[in-house]
C-alpha cells in the first residue's frame, strides 16, 4: 500500500475534524497540527476551507461507493440491507459520541445554509438509491424508495437519539427491530398487464 500524501493525511484528519467538532469549529490550525505540518504547508495544498470541505466530501462519497460494492459482492439483497443496519452496530463508538457523520455534517452545513449541503447531501442520496435497488430486488418494486427512505431515515433517527442519550442498549436493539421489520415486508405481487 503506498504511503499516503501529505494531501490525503489532510483530507483525512479534515474529516475527523469536521466529524468530531464540527466543520464551523475546525480551524486551518487545528487541521494542519492534527498532521504534523505547518500552516504554510497546508496553504500549499489547500487554499480555503471550502476546498477541504469539498475534498472530504469526495473522499466521504468514494469511501461510500466503495463500502456499497463490497457489499455486493457476495450477498443476496436481504443480506446488502442488513450489512446496511448494521452498519450503526460496527460504527457504535463514534455515534454514540458524535452521532452519524453524514447526517452531523449534513445538517450543520444546512443551518450555514453553505453552498455544499446538497453535495453532502448526495451521500444520503446514494444510500438511498442503493437501498430501494435492493428493496426492488426483494420484490417491493413501486414501493421501493419509499421503504429506503423510512429505512434511511429511521436509522438516522437511531443515531440521533443513541447519541444524544449516549443509550448503547438502546441503539442494539432498535438494530434488531429494523432486522425484524425488514423480515416481516411483504413483497407486492408483479403488476399484471
Amino acid at each position: 500500500m503506498p504511503k499516503p500524501t501529505t494531501r490525503d493525511m489532510i483530507e483525512e484528519k479534515a474529516d475527523d475534524l469536521f466529524y468530531e467538532t464540527g466543520f464551523e469549529a475546525t480551524s486551518f490550525a487545528d487541521i494542519a497540527k492534527a498532521v504534523g505540518i505547518s500552516r504554510g504547508n497546508f496553504y500549499h495544498h489547500f487554499k480555503s476551507k471550502d476546498d477541504i470541505l469539498d475534498a472530504v466530501i469526495d473522499r466521504r462519497m468514494a469511501k461510500t461507493k466503495a463500502m456499497l460494492t463490497t457489499w455486493e459482492e457476495d450477498a443476496a439483497p436481504r443480506d446488502r440491507i442488513v450489512s446496511f443496519i448494521r452498519l450503526m452496530i460496527a460504527n457504535k463508538a463514534k455515534i454514540m459520541a458524535y452521532g452519524c457523520p453524514v447526517g452531523t455534517l449534513t445538517t450543520e452545513l444546512t443551518k450555514l445554509d453553505h453552498d455544499a449541503h446538497s453535495r453532502a447531501a448526495d451521500i444520503f442520496g446514494l444510500f438511498q438509491d442503493w437501498l430501494a435497488q435492493q428493496f426492488a430486488a426483494l420484490g417491493h418494486g413501486a414501493r421501493a424508495q419509499k421503504l429506503a427512505l423510512h429505512l434511511l431515515g429511521r436509522s438516522q433517527g437511531v443515531a440521533v437519539m443513541a447519541s444524544a442519550f449516549k443509550d448503547e442498549e438502546m441503539l442494539t436493539s432498535e438494530v434488531a427491530a429494523l432486522e425484524t421489520w425488514l423480515d416481516q415486508l411483504e413483497p407486492l405481487s408483479p403488476v399484471k398487464g
